[in-house]
C-alpha cells in the first residue's frame, strides 16, 4: 500500500494581524468615548455654570 503525500491546497483566508485588530479596538473605544462625552456634554455645561457662578476656586470662604 502507497501513500500519497497531502496535496498543499490553498485557500482564500482573510489575514487579521494584531495591528488592524488594535486599531479596530481603539476605534470602537475612541467611539464609545465621544458616545459618552456627547451625552453628557449638557451636564457639565451646567455644571461649569453653577461652579462659576459660585466663585469658582476663590470663594472657598464664603461657601464651605
Amino acid at each position: 500500500m502507497t501513500k500519497r503525500c497531502g496535496t498543499a491546497r490553498t485557500t482564500t483566508r482573510s489575514v487579521t494581524t494584531g495591528r488592524q485588530v488594535l486599531i479596530a479596538q481603539a476605534a470602537l473605544v475612541g467611539g464609545v468615548v465621544v458616545t459618552l462625552l456627547l451625552k453628557e456634554l449638557p451636564g457639565l455645561l451646567r455644571e461649569v455654570r453653577i461652579y462659576r457662578m459660585t466663585g469658582g476656586l476663590r470663594a472657598h470662604r464664603r461657601y464651605p
